[in-house]
């Protein structure tokens, strides 16, 4: 006997569940071997592992109708009910424009910031997509929801979703485990937000079957990605031969995604991040989308947004007082674009590599 929770949330529990648990009960008399027990917002499922995924499915399908229309009557149960599995697999899920999916607890994932708006929209109209970003901007997130929809309403085939393995200030090598254990924790904030977009059952059926590949970069070389949605995260630790590596292995109908943040770079101090050189390379390459994510569209809690905002200004004055010890300012992108971000630039004023020279107001002209 396995037993499975499901948390109703953001709804009506008598529009969902109907009067005196109704709908409840039918779906109970539908499947006599098992137990539905509803308690508040919690429905708990008993029963053997088939059964509950086929019960769990028809939640998820109610739940998403319910987003789109507001209440459940026995006639929609019934119509789930009677359909097969791939039809209530096959379904569109998004209810309204701005709906990415429904989780796996029935809370609705969607776009909140104008930037992640930009993001979605991106990736519908390029199948190439760069996004820059700060911790906290929803980045992963997004990109993951993004996948799983595009494989839920059958545009792909798989999903594969790959990160660089770093050490970042810790040694690999003494970590406990063999090597997926010893890589599964870089891999972690994937597996985070597929378990909130995916039932347990489901996503453990989409993994041994190889339809979700999560996996570090390494293991992408010498495939052809093709049919599927491919996304490649915290690509600011891929050195310059790795992801020329990964962009060449794209299909022809593949959808390809990467992120990365310009202000965790884990490399080595001497050794330049490949994400920044193909984004330069490839600027003038017609059909890939750009997206750039700021402090504003961070969704996490607010002091996040104000780290990041005081690290860039620390890593701003930093500069500043590096270029003025060395007597002549260096010349840095990263150092002009937060100039003009802050306003303290003009956007089509030019920044010169040469000193200003002192004026010396005593000496006549």
């Amino acid at each position: 006997m396995v037993e499975k929770i499901i948390t109703l949330e953001n709804m009506s529990l008598v529009d969902f569940l109907g009067p005196d648990n109704q709908n409840i009960r039918q779906l109970a008399a539908a499947f006599p071997g098992s137990k539905i027990i509803s308690r508040g917002n919690e429905i708990k499922i008993q029963g053997q592992t088939e059964v509950i995924s086929r019960i769990n499915d028809i939640f998820s399908s109610l739940i998403e109708h319910y987003h789109q229309y507001g209440q459940i009557t026995d006639k929609t149960v019934n119509q789930y009910l009677s359909a097969t599995s791939e039809e209530a697999e096959g379904r569109v899920l998004a209810a309204s424009p701005d709906v990415i999916l429904f989780g796996a607890k029935g809370g609705v994932i969607k776009a909140k910031t104008p930037n992640q708006q930009k993001l979605v929209d991106t990736v519908m109209s390029h199948d190439l997509t760069f996004t820059l970003g700060p911790a906290g901007t929803g980045k992963t997130y997004i990109s993951v929801a993004l996948a799983v929809r595009a494989l839920k309403n059958k545009e792909v085939k798989k999903i594969i979703i790959s990160r660089p393995v770093v050490e970042a200030g810790e040694s690999l090598g003494f970590l406990p485990g063999d090597m997926k254990e010893k890589v599964d924790p870089y891999l972690r904030p994937i597996y985070d937000a597929l378990e909130d977009m995916i039932p347990a059952e489901k996503l453990k059926f989409y993994q041994e079957n190889k339809i979700i590949e999560i996996a570090p970069l390494a293991y992408m070389r010498g495939r052809t990605l093709n049919n599927a949605f491919v996304l490649l995260d915290e690509a600011q630790n891929t050195t310059p031969s790795q992801i020329k590596m990964f962009l060449t292995r794209m299909g022809p109908t593949a959808k390809v995604m990467v992120n990365g943040d310009r202000s965790q770079i884990d490399l080595p101090t001497r050794q330049k991040s490949g994400l920044m050189q193909a984004m330069d390379i490839l600027k003038n390459v017609q059909g890939i989308g750009y997206v750039e994510m700021t402090s504003e569209d961070v969704v996490r809690h607010r002091l996040v947004k104000e780290i990041v905002e005081a690290y860039d200004k620390f890593d701003t004055e930093e500069m500043t007082r590096t270029a003025q010890a060395n007597g002549t300012p260096r010349r840095d992108e990263r150092h002009e674009r937060r100039l003009r971000e802050q306003g303290l630039v003009e956007e089509d004023q030019p920044i010169s590599d040469e000193p200003e020279l002192p004026v010396n107001h005593e000496q006549p002209l």
